[in-house]
């Protein structure tokens, strides 16, 4: 990267929140995250001067589109700055933090809040999850079942398991990481979560079967929630740090990549069948954010923040950072490696099956948390001593992948 982008902070809202039951919908999440930001980072609205918001579902689930706008309309600080909404599925939020990267190495701007925003809790579950179905190709999936994306995960399961062979017990071992890791987090939606003594484990009656290869506990938890960042060039760093002790640490991107797929879930399997890799478009683009970060491989980084709406997202995502070998991603769980306190903390957030899954948020949230762990401001979340944070960010069934390198400055 040629230019340096840094993240000045943000603000997460609380994703135990059904907002609709106090009278609130998007924009009030709009309005409190943006808010937030601003407090957090010390800055007065008027330091913004462009704005991008990452949003899956609003006109599906609230009828709202043009949530550009809207920050304006919620925050009138902000009224007459430029303003852009991005889609891209689960990687929503993602996107428009590369598209302010961009901005501010294009030199165009110098200081861009990127926000993610998603409400689901507003209508009855078997509807949003209908909804959520336009993120996949629509009547042509070929696949039957009753709920999309758990049957389009189960499927990676089975994919996983004839290609290289899977204890389905693996897939609640990480279910139960990253419940016990969401337990450190005051924002995540399963913090207080309760769980019997057999919870995880291939148990029909705890733990029952939603399409084959994905049981209830292996899924992250759609909800309402929205998540600012601020991020800043050289430029506005310079005079920034004037006004704060020199001294605190302050988080930089360092890498970035980014790699699109087919949407259909098939057809991205049938071209890896020659491949390690199920995905290696999801390994291309991790390797990006290396490469431009400046790091030979994954030992290089202290934590992952992964994708994991699915417990078998995340094995997928192990080895396609090259945690271990193609189809060995077991062995990370088995070790403890990638546990909290391991030598690779996967998130230590919760992830989204843990923190919480409010899809447009949950690319801006990772890069908050990746921020907040560089500059030891996660709290009980904290890595020790973590410097180098990657994040993975997908749309749909790995078609639209973002990944980021966060360091420290």
């Amino acid at each position: 990267m040629s230019e340096p982008v840094y993240i000045l902070g943000g603000c997460q809202t609380d994703f135990a929140r059904a907002w609709s039951r106090e009278g609130l919908d998007i924009s009030d999440m709009i309005r409190e995250s943006s808010l937030g930001a601003l407090e957090a980072c010390g800055l007065p609205a008027s330091a913004i001067e462009s704005v991008h918001v990452g949003n899956a579902f609003a006109e599906a689930q609230r009828q709202q589109g043009h949530l550009g706008a809207v920050v304006s309309q919620v925050v009138p600080e902000l009224w007459g700055v430029p303003a852009s909404r991005h889609e891209g599925a689960c990687a929503s939020s993602s996107l428009a933090a590369l598209a302010a990267m961009a901005e501010i190495e294009a030199g165009r701007y110098d200081c861009v809040l990127v926000l993610g925003a998603e409400e689901f809790k507003n209508l009855p579950g078997d509807v949003a999850s209908q909804n959520q179905n336009s993120a996949a190709w629509r009547d042509r999936e070929n696949i039957d079942c009753k709920f999309m994306w758990p049957a389009v995960f189960g499927l990676l399961a089975n994919e996983y398991d004839q290609r290289y062979g899977l204890d389905r017990q693996v897939l609640n071992d990480i279910s139960e990481m990253n419940y016990a890791n969401a337990k450190r987090n005051p924002l995540a939606q399963t913090r207080g979560w309760h769980f019997a003594e057999n919870s995880f484990a291939e148990d029909d009656v705890l733990n029952p079967v939603i399409e084959p290869g994905v049981r209830r506990l292996h899924c992250g938890q759609i909800t309402d929630g929205a998540c600012a960042v601020i991020l800043a060039s050289g430029k506005f760093m310079a005079s920034y740090r004037q006004s704060r002790d020199k001294r605190d640490p302050i988080a930089r991107i360092r890498g970035w990549g980014h790699r699109n797929a087919g949407i259909r879930y098939h057809d991205k399997v049938e071209r890896s069948k020659d491949s390690p890799y199920v995905f290696p478009h999801v390994r291309q683009a991790i390797q990006e954010a290396f490469n431009r970060a400046g790091i030979a491989d994954v030992k290089q980084l202290d934590g992952i923040e992964t994708h994991d709406c699915f417990a078998m997202t995340e094995y997928m995502a192990i080895d396609h950072f090259g945690i271990t070998a193609p189809g060995e991603s077991w062995r990370a769980i088995a070790d403890g490696s990638v546990a909290f306190g391991g030598r690779l903390p996967i998130n230590a957030s919760g992830g989204l099956i843990g923190c919480g899954h409010p899809v447009g948020a949950t690319g801006a949230r990772m890069l908050l948390d990746a921020s907040r762990q560089v500059t030891q401001r996660a709290d009980a979340m904290q890595i020790a001593g973590a410097e180098q944070i990657a994040t993975l960010n997908i749309g749909g069934s790995c078609a639209t992948v973002c990944s980021f390198v966060v360091g420290r400055d």
